[in-house]
């Protein structure tokens, strides 16, 4: 008798957690490992959230079981979030509060994918949505891209990718791994291509407000007059360094969002209450921190693309949102190593750098470099990776 099943036996572990683990391995071994792998702030909490947290766990109300779409106020507040950065009207009865917004991705795949349905994904791509989709019986479709098209697709690309199973496109800007960020008129051309071809879009809009070119990204739902088949994930994990709170949401349709609702009370019942009144506090208080933290970002960003621009044989773009960059190492590494990946594990174990291989991504011969670490670090690892390539 199989132990696991085939499901899961095919899904595969998550590289970047896979790699920050190994990371603290060495570090825990004493090796001076710097991180360019972790997709999460370096910035604590603000205090205004962990404090409205402390007090939350000391009333007996949150000491119990919840709504399962999340606590009133939440649900409410996220949808003047969605109004006010999105430029989305919705109902707090349009959301649901999830553990974090990873579980959003799946709940949102778990209530538009059927068994044979396929997905539009622009690649490179976040390494959990072909496996999410996968879970749910899926075809991820891969849409290639590359640093002359800005690492973005057109509707003329989707359009050329579309069949009669294509139910759904995954839709990310700022993206994650390369930064870059869609234009309103580039949005608005692929939510129009949509809507004519009854395609739902998945717009994962976690790093919205982490762009150093506008205030914040515009939002494929929000540009596209009418639009309404659509599902927003966000969260407050980036914008407010907050990964380990995990509290994300997704707000769509009612129908998809009660769908949705039936999920989580079997999987997760509701996010916890602590988190919840954290959250809470994010959207609702000052939001000059995630000012403060967007501008230091900025200057990281513009360091770590300066002194990745000087590799000899590596190709990069800069990067509009996010905090990463996405290089092209083929040349580098051509006649040395015979993937990224393997780069990546040399990094690691002989240079103590810790990088994402683009193959996590689907491109291979790009590595993933993270920008959320302090400048000091990013001097310090680029000198690293540099003088390993030029050995």
């Amino acid at each position: 008798m199989r132990r696991v099943s085939e499901r899961l036996a095919r899904l595969p572990g998550s590289v970047t957690m896979a790699i920050s683990g190994r990371a603290r391995q060495l570090t825990a071994e004493g090796r001076q490992v710097i991180s360019f792998g972790a997709g999460e702030p370096d910035f604590p909490t603000p205090e205004h959230i962990t404090a409205a947290a402390a007090r939350a766990a000391h009333d007996p109300a949150n000491h119990h079981y919840t709504s399962n779409a999340g606590l009133p106020p939440v649900r409410e507040a996220v949808a003047e979030y969605t109004r006010r950065f999105s430029g989305v009207e919705v109902d707090a009865s349009e959301v649901v509060i999830t553990n974090g917004a990873k579980q959003a991705v799946f709940q949102t795949f778990a209530a538009l994918v059927d068994p044979g349905d396929e997905v539009l994904m622009p690649s490179p791509y976040w390494v959990t949505y072909p496996a999410g989709i996968e879970l749910f019986g899926g075809v991820p479709v891969p849409i290639e891209t590359g640093v002359d098209a800005g690492f973005k697709v057109t509707a003329d690309d989707l359009e050329a990718a579309r069949t009669p199973k294509t139910k759904l496109l995954v839709f990310v800007s700022p993206s994650n791994p390369t930064g870059a960020v869609y234009t309103a008129d580039e949005a608005r051309a692929i939510g129009e291509w949509a809507m004519e071809n009854d395609v739902w879009v998945m717009a994962d809009e976690i790093y919205q407000r982490l762009v150093y070119f506008t205030d914040v990204a515009p939002s494929i739902a929000g540009v596209t007059p009418r639009m309404e088949n659509f599902v927003l994930v966000n969260g407050v994990a980036k914008s407010y360094a907050m990964t380990g709170w995990r509290v994300g949401w997704m707000v769509g349709p009612k129908d998809v969002i009660d769908a949705a609702e039936r999920h989580q009370s079997h999987a997760t019942s509701n996010v916890a209450n602590i988190a919840q009144c954290a959250a809470l506090a994010a959207l609702t208080g000052s939001q000059e921190t995630v000012d403060e933290m967007r501008r230091a970002f900025d200057s990281r960003r513009k360091l770590m693309f300066s002194l990745t621009s000087e590799i000899p044989g590596v190709t990069v773009s800069e990067p509009e949102g996010a905090f990463y960059l996405y290089p092209d190492v083929s040349e580098a590494i051509a006649g040395r190593f015979d993937s990224s990946a393997s780069l990546a594990s040399a990094l690691l174990e002989e240079a103590y750098v810790a990088v994402v291989p683009g193959e996590s991504f689907g491109t291979p011969g790009y590595i993933r470099l993270s920008y959320a670490t302090g400048e000091d670090e990013i001097r310090a690892g680029m000198e690293r990776i540099a003088g390993f390539l030029a050995r």
